[in-house]
């Protein structure tokens, strides 16, 4: 079975995901999130990196994205290629990940996707407050991605909030669960939570 979390650019999907593997237990989950599949940027020059949009499908290998998930739904493994956010390129290495009851799937462009959509046995869709989210984001890519203010502020302007207006936001529509962003939700996950054990026992 697959699960779908989407929601815009640090509206806390990644941090919902986690809440979900954290208290059905990661024997049971396997964990995928879009941002593994941006494409090998190294054909490019560095300085050119920084002015591709990642907030629209064409950086994604939606491919491999699609044939992945569609390998993990009929029990094979796959190699997950790892990515390097502060160079925006594979690094050549993957992880093996082997198939488990239930795929959870994380990424802003994800319901975008009808192919996508299409393989999902539910879709929960992370509503924040614009404000936040790039508060939020300044915060990760200057702590965790090697970026500096102006970068960040660069590519939300240019890129992050137009494509998060045309292509995420509108997205919402798709979703079977709307949880908000903005503060703990510790109730609705725990409702979602105990749908998921029971579809698993």
């Amino acid at each position: 079975m697959l699960i779908g979390v989407c929601g815009g650019s640090a509206s806390g999907k990644t941090t919902i995901a986690k809440k979900i593997i954290d208290s059905v237990g990661e024997e049971n989950i396997v964990y995928l999130q879009q941002d593994n599949y941006y494409h090998d940027l190294e054909h490019l020059p560095e300085h050119s990196r920084h002015h591709i949009n990642f907030d629209h499908p064409d950086s994604l290998d939606l491919e491999l994205l699609i044939k992945h998930t569609q390998d993990l739904l009929e029990a094979k493994s796959i190699a997950q290629p790892i990515y390097d956010f502060s160079k925006h390129t594979r690094t050549g290495k993957f992880q093996t990940i082997t198939p488990k009851p239930i795929i959870l799937l994380d990424g802003l462009l994800i319901f975008s996707e009808q192919r996508l959509r299409d393989l999902m046995k539910i879709k929960i869709f992370v509503d924040t407050d614009d404000d936040l989210r790039f508060i939020r984001r300044l915060q990760r890519d200057i702590a965790e991605r090697g970026r500096d203010k102006e970068s960040v502020i660069y590519q939300y302007l240019t890129y992050v909030k137009p494509m998060h207006n045309k292509l995420v936001a509108p997205s919402k529509q798709y979703a079977d669960l709307i949880i908000s962003g903005n503060k703990e939700n510790h109730v609705v996950v725990n409702m979602f939570v105990a749908w998921v054990k029971s579809l698993i026992s």
